[in-house]
C-alpha cells in the first residue's frame, strides 16, 4: 500500500516539502492549511505537473484534518515566519501554540504517524509536539542540522570559503591564524580521510546565513530548505 504523507502548512517550506515528496514518489501527499483555497490550489498545480515530471503520487489540498486520516508521516511546517532582527527564541511562545493546536488535531486521525518537525525554534517545537501527542520519542523527530549542513557544504564549493589541505602530521592551524571566521573541518572524500582549515573569504556581516537570506528578500529563514 502506498504511504500517506501529510504536510501541515502550505507556505514556502510546506509547498516545497509537498513537491519533494510527490516528485520523489515517497507517497500520496495531503497539504493542509488554515487558509481556504491555498493548499487546494497548490496541490492541484503540483498534481497537474505529474504527467510532465513523470511521477504518479496523488496530491490533494485541504482545510480539514479529516482528510489527513491514517497518515504514515506528518511534516509540521506551519508557524510564524521569522522577520529581520528576530531570533528563533522570539517565535517560541506563538509558534508553540500553533504547533500544539495542529498536532492535537492530526494525532486524533493519525495516531500511528511519525511526526517530523520543521517549525522553529525546532528543539522546543519537538518537545511541544512530543508532550501534546503522547508519542514515543522515536516517532517525534526534527530536521535539525540538515539546513546548516547543506549551507556549509555549499559554501565549501563557493568563493565564500577557501580550504587548505593539511599535512596529517602537521598542526591543522599552521596554515593561517585561527580566528572567529575559521573552521577546522575533518571529513571523508571518496574513502580518503582528509582535514582542512576553512576560512571565510567574504562572510556576511551578521554571521548568520538565515538573516542574510532575509535581507535578500526571503520571508522565511530560507527560500527552499
Amino acid at each position: 500500500m502506498r504511504k500517506k504523507i501529510t504536510v501541515i502548512g502550505a507556505g514556502h517550506v510546506g509547498e516545497h516539502v509537498a513537491m519533494g515528496c510527490a516528485m520523489k514518489q515517497l507517497g500520496d501527499v495531503v497539504l493542509i492549511d488554515i487558509l481556504e483555497g491555498i493548499p487546494q490550489g497548490k496541490s492541484l498545480d503540483l498534481f497537474e505537473a505529474s504527467p510532465v515530471e513523470g511521477f504518479d503520487s496523488n496530491t490533494v489540498g485541504s482545510n480539514d484534518y479529516a482528510d489527513t486520516a491514517n497518515s504514515d508521516i506528518v511534516v509540521m511546517t506551519a508557524g510564524l515566519a521569522r522577520k529581520p532582527g528576530m531570533s528563533r527564541d522570539d517565535l517560541q511562545a506563538k509558534n508553540a501554540g500553533i504547533v500544539k493546536s495542529c498536532i492535537e488535531q492530526v494525532v486524533k486521525t493519525s495516531p500511528n504517524a511519525i511526526l517530523v518537525l520543521v517549525s522553529n525554534p525546532l528543539d522546543v517545537m519537538c518537545y511541544v509536539a512530543k508532550q501534546v501527542s503522547g508519542l514515543p520519542k522515536e516517532r517525534v523527530v526534527g530536521m535539525a542540522g540538515i539546513l546548516d549542513t547543506a549551507r556549509f557544504r555549499a559554501f565549501i564549493g563557493m568563493d565564500r570559503l577557501s580550504a587548505f589541505p593539511d599535512d596529517p602530521m602537521d598542526d591543522p592551524f599552521n596554515h593561517a591564524p585561527f580566528d572567529a571566521t575559521g573552521l577546522d573541518v575533518v571529513g571523508e572524500v571518496t574513502g580518503l580521510t582528509w582535514s582542512a582549515y576553512v576560512t571565510f573569504e567574504d562572510p556576511p556581516t551578521s554571521g548568520n546565513y538565515s538573516f542574510e537570506l532575509l535581507g535578500l528578500g526571503a520571508s522565511h529563514w530560507s527560500f527552499y530548505l
